[in-house]
């Protein structure tokens, strides 16, 4: 594994398992029970909620921690040894009201390594859930080779609203476009990668928004103050070969799909976007998805 001290100061060994425990698989059987087959080995463990982890090419760890909360030490890291190292650099992850929005972190909420190795940031700059800084909400691409971010796209007030909350992100790597969940308030955002333009598509349609489901956690229905919250598009996964785009809200049942060319038509209306939307089934509730190599979510 790459390994990267400089200068930067660590966070603080990561031993207390509480919220997230990372593992990694390694299968004994390709026959069609091989997941009985495979074995989960816990590499780092943390006592602070991550809620993404990308693994590069090289086999480098990266988590977030989103702003949940007064005190998050940082918002990136870069997993070495059992340190949480603030990646890609300290200054940047050094943000508090009052510094410059658009250069700071601010509460990022997914890390993603696409087919081309390159680490992507997605910052919903909504800190304790009390609305979008304006002009915080971004992606950031980090060229893995100099740990540097090369790109930024930010989000104006038509593809972010006030309560929005950018949730996981997937890359087309074939035709250079990011695919963006909006849990907050229900949608998927397109940018087009090479020309910086940026769409928000079937804004709290019915496929983008909650289900009237309420979450069981130890038995216990998950309630925010005394409510059952409501958390829309959120898991997203994409299918490079058939060109198709796959999310589910996190409070609802309902997996659906899209076809990528039709988001990647800024051209079309939403009434001829929302025509191209299937369902694909019902599954349980879904934080996050993920398209792997045998053709399976």
């Amino acid at each position: 594994m790459h390994r990267r001290r400089s200068s930067q100061k660590k966070i603080g060994r990561l031993l207390i398992p509480f919220v997230v425990t990372l593992l990694l698989a390694s299968c004994q059987s390709s026959s069609p029970d091989a997941a009985q087959g495979v074995l989960l080995e816990p590499v780092a463990f943390s006592d602070r909620q991550w809620t993404g982890l990308a693994v590069s090419a090289q086999g480098r760890l990266f988590v977030n921690y989103p702003r949940w909360s007064e005190d998050v030490p940082v918002s990136v890291a870069e997993l070495i040894d059992g340190d949480a190292i603030p990646y890609p650099d300290i200054s940047i992850n050094e943000w508090e009201p009052g510094k410059d929005p658009t250069t700071h972190l601010i509460c990022v909420q997914a890390v993603y390594v696409d087919d081309k190795d390159r680490l992507w940031i997605l910052d919903p700059a909504n800190p304790l859930f009390r609305g979008v800084v304006p002009g915080g909400a971004k992606l950031l691409q980090v060229d893995l080779a100099s740990n540097r971010v090369v790109r930024t796209f930010r989000f104006d007030a038509d593809a972010v609203l006030a309560d929005s909350y950018l949730n996981d992100v997937r890359i087309d790597t074939d035709r250079e476009f990011a695919f963006i969940t909006d849990s907050g308030n229900g949608a998927l955002v397109v940018v087009d990668l090479k020309s910086g333009q940026v769409r928000r598509v079937l804004d709290m349609h019915a496929s983008t928004a909650a289900e009237g489901v309420v979450l069981m956690i130890g038995g216990q229905p998950w309630l925010r103050n005394g409510v059952p919250p409501r958390v829309h598009a959120d898991g997203i996964a994409y299918d490079d070969r058939a060109d198709i785009v796959y999310f589910q809200a996190l409070t609802g049942r309902t997996m659906y799909r899209v076809p990528g060319s039709a988001l990647r038509r800024f051209d079309l209306s939403e009434k001829e976007i929302a025509a191209q939307v299937q369902i694909v089934g019902q599954t349980g509730a879904s934080d996050g998805l993920i398209f792997g190599t045998d053709g399976a979510i």
